[in-house]
């Protein structure tokens, strides 16, 4: 059996609030997949990342990339007051946004959900009524269009002489109509 497929990368990233042992002491350490009787990497696109946060010692004020603001924002997540960096990433606007909710309290997480689910309920009555508007817009638009039709072919018709009740029979409309074309 011959095994094919198209992946772009797996990563495996881990926050660790411990320190291993058995890794070399440093804050990331990125692990690569690899045969082990021939220590080939297996792919280039698997691996795993590791990430001690113990290691990490800046302070917010140190913080420079965004890698180092998100790591200070995950090691500090439940002390803090506030988020850091707020002005400076959008980003971390939504991540506050994201704690305040999980910071919420069964009962109140429950009106929270519940309040969403009711928002989004609504928005889904909004989408289905714009979407029955457009169908009834294509039906009427189709029933002038096959209206108009049949006046053109009509006119044609009457244009090329022949008999009123042969166009009424072939266009369904009415002889006085037609007369009126």
């Amino acid at each position: 059996m011959d095994w094919k497929f198209d992946l772009k990368a797996v990563y495996g990233v881990f926050f660790l609030n411990f320190s291993m042992t058995n890794l070399p002491c440093k804050l990331r350490t990125d692990i690569v997949l690899a045969d082990r009787d021939t220590h080939e990497q297996f792919s280039d696109k698997m691996r795993y990342i590791f990430i001690e946060l113990p290691l990490f010692t800046k302070e917010e004020d140190e913080c420079e990339t965004d890698f180092e603001r998100w790591i200070y924002v995950l090691k500090n997540m439940e002390i803090l007051q506030r988020l850091p960096f707020k002005a400076r990433k959008a980003v971390f606007e939504k991540l506050e946004q994201i704690v305040d909710i999980a910071g919420l309290s069964k009962e109140d997480r429950l009106k929270y959900d519940e309040s969403i689910k009711v928002y989004r309920d609504q928005l889904a009555v909004m989408e289905y009524e714009r979407l029955q508007g457009e169908a009834r817009g294509e039906a009427r638009g189709l029933v002038k269009g096959r209206a108009e039709g049949k006046i053109d072919v009509a006119r044609s018709m009457k244009a090329d002489a022949m008999p009123i009740e042969t166009i009424a029979r072939y266009t369904g409309l009415t002889p006085e109509s037609i007369e009126r074309l």
